[in-house]
């Protein structure tokens, strides 16, 4: 595998994703691209609507520009190619970018949500079924005990 596209979310399991997919980059001589979707979220604060839809998106996007770099300098050394933060929703933004990128696979983890988005289809299920490429979904650790 050269290259690795890992969805990463900041969810807790975030860090069982990333681990994984290096392994696998290590053990391959692959390349990691860290990706991260972001979309205005439900549930802002009212001074939230205050700003115009694009000062909210670009704050969103650097606050997922500077995760993803907080957790790429945690990775192993040589592993990460790029990271990349993309508008939208999030299945159809990782998807689109896997195929854009040509990668050779995406990992994510499980699930992020409960409720009604498990009965509505998790973001995992919708890029295992929309990819073009192979998908590796990671469980987490706190999930299996």
């Amino acid at each position: 595998m050269k290259k690795i596209l890992v969805g990463l979310d900041a969810s807790p399991r975030s860090q069982d994703v990333l681990d994984t997919a290096a392994n696998l980059a290590k053990k391959t001589g692959g390349k990691l691209v860290l990706f991260r979707a972001v979309g205005i979220p439900l549930g802002l604060p009212p001074e939230a609507y205050a700003m115009s839809p694009d000062s909210l998106e670009n704050l969103l996007e650097r606050e997922a520009k500077e995760y993803l770099d907080k957790m790429a300098a945690g990775a192993p050394e040589g592993i990460i190619e790029s990271v990349l933060v993309h508008a939208g929703t999030p299945w159809r933004s990782i998807c689109a970018a896997g195929r854009e990128l040509g990668v050779d696979l995406i990992v994510i983890g499980s699930h992020g949500y409960q409720g009604l988005d498990r009965l509505i289809g998790t973001t995992a299920s919708k890029v295992v079924n929309h990819a073009e490429c192979s998908v590796l979904v990671v469980r987490s650790h706190a999930l299996a005990e």
